[in-house]
């Protein structure tokens, strides 16, 4: 189990490294600067918007389905055409309840048309999730890792030849941007329910009702979750947009030192795709998780913390680099926001094994009190502080959470740190803290000052043994073995 993690991991990364920084740095970073002052963080605030709302989309079936079906292979077919109708149903509803809200809120006419793209955006991406589930279920990393990316994929080159050809620059709006995603998750889509059909065989759709009660009755928990998760995790820009009603400015600011943190990110969150079938089976045939629980935290551990330190020495560096806009204001939210990266990571690890354990009252009372934070403190800060304001209350949310998170975790699956463990971790952290600054003060361009950091920080990992060498040596062999296979 051990050697297929890690070995399925090292390519799931890799590929979406490759893909998915391009497209948060390269393309989406692009387009918020060839857009006029504030319209990105109109797009942002409404593409927030409707993600808060898209669990409607799912109710939990993804998360259900993949765990059912990674310890039950056989129930593919049956459960495949079944849920495809109750999707279609459940995308009826979310443009119901979005349109029904957003009127609400008093959006006007031009929102609207926003909203409707991306509620296409969300329906689509929604299907995509689902029929993923069905693919990682069956422990078809290699081939969930390619569909996991092609989306994005496509949607760079259609975007480069918008941004960066005298055609496309000529004609560039934020409508084409929208449109170039739509048409790419369509494609994503379509294969990836190929490659289901063909593992399923042949199927009839069927409405079934009972079954789809079924379903939703045991996904509730997970979908519940999902809302939460999503009220603390999205609604800052969305609330920095109606409560300032700057024309979408300070929500901007905050996408701007918020693009960093959603794509590393993506790292933890890969983490969690595979640990989640993983743990599901490693529970279900009662094996130790404890081993990959302590691998997965040591790279996250060095990888966060490595990335939140650099992150807070070179911020005016980094916002300078990426943007030509508002560079002073989003370098103060990204000093900020950069520390949520650590709670985030560790959520993909001991929410997931949470998850593939059935614990979902737990993770939800833990995730309604991280949305009643973030709530709270936004309305309290918002006002006065306006985007910093909002950075501060994304982090104690994930803070909290994150904490409570590891807390239940550690008990439930009765795992043991020391308090010599713990003294370690404390110094590794402060270790890298010092090295880091000591780093600052030398006179030498920022980008080696900050490359040197992190070469500094896995010499520090090594020295203060959170890596042994059989686990490298492992990897290694795995990846000997998976090309002998092939």
């Amino acid at each position: 189990m051990k050697k297929f993690f890690i070995s399925n991991l090292l390519f799931l990364l890799n590929l979406n490294i490759l893909i998915k920084s391009f497209w948060i740095l390269g393309i989406d970073r692009s387009v918020q600067n060839a857009l006029p002052y504030g319209e990105y963080g109109l797009y942002f605030a409404l593409l927030n918007f409707t993600y808060i709302f898209n669990i409607i989309l799912d109710l939990g079936i993804t998360n259900f389905n993949n765990r059912t079906i990674a310890q039950n292979t056989v129930l593919l077919k049956k459960y495949f055409s079944r849920i495809l109708p109750l999707k279609l149903i459940l995308s009826l509803v979310y443009l119901i309840i979005l349109f029904t809200i957003a009127w609400i809120s008093g959006y006007d006419a031009k929102a609207f048309h926003l909203l409707f793209w991306l509620a296409v955006f969300q329906i689509l991406t929604s299907l995509i999730t689902y029929l993923r589930s069905n693919i990682s279920a069956l422990l078809l990393f290699k081939v969930d890792s390619i569909i996991s990316v092609m989306d994005k994929a496509l949607t760079i080159i259609f975007c480069s030849i918008l941004l960066w050809t005298s055609w496309g620059r000529a004609r560039f709006c934020l409508d084409y941007f929208i449109y170039a995603q739509i048409l790419s998750l369509t494609i994503t889509a379509l294969t990836a329910f190929t490659v289901c059909l063909v593992k399923s065989g042949f199927i009839r759709l069927k409405w079934n009702r009972n079954f789809m009660l079924a379903i939703l009755r045991y996904g509730f928990p997970f979908a519940l979750l999902t809302l939460l998760m999503s009220f603390y995790n999205r609604l800052d820009s969305v609330m920095l947009e109606r409560i300032l009603k700057d024309d979408g400015i300070a929500s901007e600011i905050y996408a701007s030192g918020f693009r960093l943190i959603d794509s590393v990110n993506m790292i933890a969150y890969l983490f969690s795709v595979i640990l989640l079938p993983l743990f599901a089976k490693m529970i279900k045939d009662h094996k130790d998780v404890t081993e990959i629980v302590k691998i997965s935290f040591h790279i996250l551990l060095l990888v966060s913390f490595g990335f939140a330190i650099v992150s807070y020495f070179y911020s005016y560096d980094l916002m300078d680099l990426l943007y030509t806009k508002h560079i002073p204001q989003s370098a103060s939210v990204y000093k900020i926001l950069c520390f949520c990266f650590i709670p985030v990571s560790m959520t993909y690890i001991f929410g997931t094994l949470l998850t593939a354990n059935g614990s979902l009252k737990k993770l939800n009372i833990v995730a309604s009190c991280g949305m009643l934070l973030n709530i709270g403190v936004n309305i309290l800060l918002i006002p006065h502080f306006k985007e910093i304001g909002s950075a501060f209350a994304a982090l104690t949310a994930q803070v909290i959470t994150a904490l409570l998170q590891i807390c239940i975790a550690l008990k439930t699956f009765e795992i043991k740190v020391s308090k010599i463990y713990i003294i370690k971790i404390f110094c590794f952290i402060l270790s890298l803290f010092i090295c880091a600054w000591a780093i600052k003060q030398i006179h030498f361009p920022w980008q080696y000052k900050a490359i040197g950091s992190l070469g500094v920080f896995c010499l520090l990992s090594l020295a203060f043994k959170l890596f042994r060498l059989q686990d490298f040596a492992l990897l290694l062999k795995s990846k000997i073995d998976n090309k002998k296979t092939e």
